[in-house]
Order: structure tokens, then C-alpha cells, then sequence
């Protein structure tokens, strides 16, 4: 989608802190952190959120929890644990339509953080 934050990201039209990339999946820092480690892995096909998961798309969850693993270790929080955290809609919290994950770690959890 050319209106899309995400995709233009992806593209290169947007600078990003780029941590993680393959043919699927591409994870960046976000840039309102609400801990240590927040890295956001998106797909590199548009899907706008969860709700728009079909089987013609469904296998971007496996690269997707690929991708997750391995922020997690370039992260060095794969050891020590870390949070994925998906927002689903407005009222979720969603505030960019296309389909992300946060990555939230580097700290011990409670249930105050996301």
C-alpha cells in the first residue's frame, strides 16, 4: 500500500533502526520504547491486522514467530525472556493498519508495561 508507515519503511522511503530482515519479516526499533528492548516485526505483504488473516496469507504467522526468534536472540533477550504483544483494532490500541508485533524485553515484566 503506498499510504502505508509500515510499508514505506520497508521500502526505504522511511529511515528505520533496522535489527532484523528476510525475505518475509522486516523488524526495526520502535520509536516510542516502553522498555529496554521494542522492536516491532511486521510483514513484508501488507495485511492491515489480524482480522485480515485468510488462508491465502495465514503463513506469514510461521515467518512472522521466525522473525520474533530471532530479534529475540540478535536482541540478547532470548535467554532472559521478552514479551509479543499484537493490538488488534482501535479500540485495541492499533494505530497503524498493517499487521505488527511488539517485542518488548531487556527488563523484568509487569503487567503495566503495553
Amino acid at each position: 500500500m503506498d499510504n502505508c508507515l509500515f510499508c514505506r519503511i520497508i521500502k526505504g522511503e522511511i529511515p528505520s533502526a533496522k535489527v532484523y530482515e528476510d525475505e518475509y519479516v522486516y523488524a526495526f526499533k520502535d520509536i516510542n520504547p516502553v522498555a529496554p528492548v521494542h522492536v516491532l516485526v511486521v510483514p513484508k505483504t501488507h495485511i492491515a491486522s489480524l482480522e485480515d488473516l485468510n488462508d491465502g496469507n495465514i503463513e506469514n504467522v510461521v515467518h512472522i514467530h521466525r522473525g520474533i526468534q530471532q530479534v529475540a536472540k540478535v536482541m540478547g533477550i532470548n535467554d532472559s525472556g521478552y514479551r509479543v504483544i499484537v493490538n488488534c483494532g482501535e479500540n485495541a490500541g492499533q494505530t497503524v493498519f498493517h499487521l505488527h508485533y511488539h517485542v518488548v524485553g531487556g527488563v523484568k515484566m509487569n503487567e503495566k508495561i503495553l
